[in-house]
Order: structure tokens, then sequence, then C-alpha cells
């Protein structure tokens, strides 16, 4: 299975946690990860190549050129690695035909295989919705006259990489970006969901995208079904969405307890192979922001 992720060295500490989460509980499992970055140094990729052998997988480097979107409009902190997970499929090998994006604020608690094999449909995309009134609602008006049905999450995204390379381009991008400077709140997702939300096959978020904000509100509003043992047995992906990051000492979720576990493995994962340890930010820094939890 392919993954892609897009980062810079900050995130490292969340990346490997994130990654020792996929192992574990995808046993027997053999995973590409694919890394889009422009700034990490060489040290760095070894020792997580090295980690991410240890686990019977590989890493492929993508580094993208200071050349590399040099045409392409920025805006307030959001530097040029905003686009890297919308035009993946540009630098990502041709044969390469479907990849399974990651955030790396998120722990992979179940096999991942059914989501990576979901049929798309013809889709560019397979991604989930957080089903709130507010967030529902808000986005689709903020983004009018943009005809948008849901606002999808960018975090965890299965991409359809054949036809991407027909329909996705980057000057439609680029136009939309200008043209709509002064209302992107975070730019990557509103560009994915003006663009592309009519070409995005939606997911059930309690399996694929489940926000760790919301655990109260998937329990009521499943009549207590979605509670503490959905989670642990069935959900696949929990995505730490929002600027409060598990690894920051000042968190305080629902599933705080479950993150340090999964960091501690990881701790005598890296000390096990005698691997210098990345240490992740107290909290997610503001720029550039290259992969930061969404919505």
């Amino acid at each position: 299975m392919n993954i892609l992720v897009t980062l810079n060295a900050n995130y490292l500490g969340p990346l490997t946690t994130m990654l020792t989460s996929l192992f574990l509980n995808n046993p027997g499992e053999r995973f590409t990860i694919y890394l889009m970055h422009s700034s990490i140094d060489d040290g760095a990729l070894e020792r997580l190549g090295t980690y991410i052998r240890r686990h019977g997988s590989e890493l492929q480097i993508i580094r993208v050129g200071e050349g590399e979107f040099e045409d392409a409009p920025v805006l307030m902190h959001y530097t040029k690695e905003m686009y890297y997970r919308l035009l993946a499929h540009r630098f990502l090998p041709p044969e390469v035909d479907r990849i399974l994006y990651l955030d790396p604020d998120i722990l992979v608690l179940n096999a991942v295989r059914p989501l990576y094999e979901t049929d798309l449909d013809g889709c560019l995309y397979a991604a989930c919705y957080h089903d709130k009134f507010s967030v529902k609602e808000i986005n689709r008006i903020r983004l009018m006259p943009y005809d948008i049905d849901y606002y999808y999450n960018s975090g965890v995204l299965l991409m359809n990489l054949e036809l991407q390379r027909e329909q996705v381009k980057e000057d439609i991008i680029y136009q939309f970006v200008e043209k709509n400077r002064s209302r992107l709140v975070m730019p990557d997702q509103d560009i994915l969901n003006a663009l592309y939300s009519k070409k995005i096959k939606p997911l059930d978020e309690t399996l694929y995208n489940y926000d760790a904000r919301f655990y109260l509100y998937y329990k009521l509003k499943t009549n207590g079904q979605c509670d503490m043992d959905y989670v642990i047995n069935r959900t696949v992906i929990l995505h730490f969405c929002g600027k409060k990051k598990p690894w920051s000492r000042s968190y305080s979720g629902k599933f705080h307890a479950l993150y340090k576990h999964y960091e501690r493995l990881t701790r005598r994962g890296l000390q096990a192979a005698e691997l210098p340890q990345a240490t992740a930010p107290e909290e997610a820094p503001p720029a550039p922001r290259i992969s930061a939890a969404s919505d």
C-alpha cells in the first residue's frame, strides 16, 4: 500500500508516532511511504528510513526543489508547500495510480486495507466530511458561489492519481487562489472543496476520519453506539484536528492517554534501534503550513 505524507522537520516526531500506529495495527502489511518535503536534512531522513525498514516497509523521498511552484500565489503565513498534497500526482511515480494521504496528527487504530481498496467510482478522491451543521453550513456559505454540498476534511485523502493527472491542473488552482485570497481560511482544504467537492466520494467519518474533539457528539448522534469500544475496535483513523495537539503537555483531550501510549511505543522502538528521537513541537508551528490539521 502506498502512503503519502507532506511535512517539514517540525512534524517528524508526530509522523513517526503515526507510522508506529500504522505498522502495529496492520501486521503483515507492507507500506511504501512517500514523503514530500523541501527542507528536511538527509540525516533525519536516513534515520526515519531505518525505522520504517525495521517494520518491513520502505521510505521513498520526494524532494521538491526551490524552483517548483515559483509562480504559485501564496498568502499570509501559508507558503507554497500548501500545494504539495493537491499536486502530488505531478511528483509521484507514473506507475503509482492510488495513494492514501495522511496528516501526521493521526493515529491508525485498525486495518487500513478496506479504506485503501475503496472503489473510487470515477472520483478524484475519497474523503470524509464532518457532519456537523456548523462546519457544513459556515463553510458552504463562505465558499459561495462555488457549489459544494459538503466540506471535506483534507487530512485523510484516498487519491485517484490516474484521474488527477488528467483533471487536476495547476493553473486552475492558482487562478482560484488569486481570485479568492481574502476569504481562504484553510487554503489547501478550501481549494479542495471549492474546485473538487463534486468529485469526492464521501466516507464514514466515524471510521476513517474520527475527529478526536467530538467524542460526545458522535456518541449522542449514534445513540451510544459510537462509544470508546467502537473507536478502539472499529475506527481506523483517529484524527487530532484543530490547533491543540496531543503531543503538547497542555493537551487534555479525551484520547490523550491513547496518543501518549503510541508515543511511548515509538520512543521504545527508536531506542531499540539506537536511533535519535525526533522531538515534536509543544504547539504546532504557524508556518510553514505544510501538513497541519484541518477544520
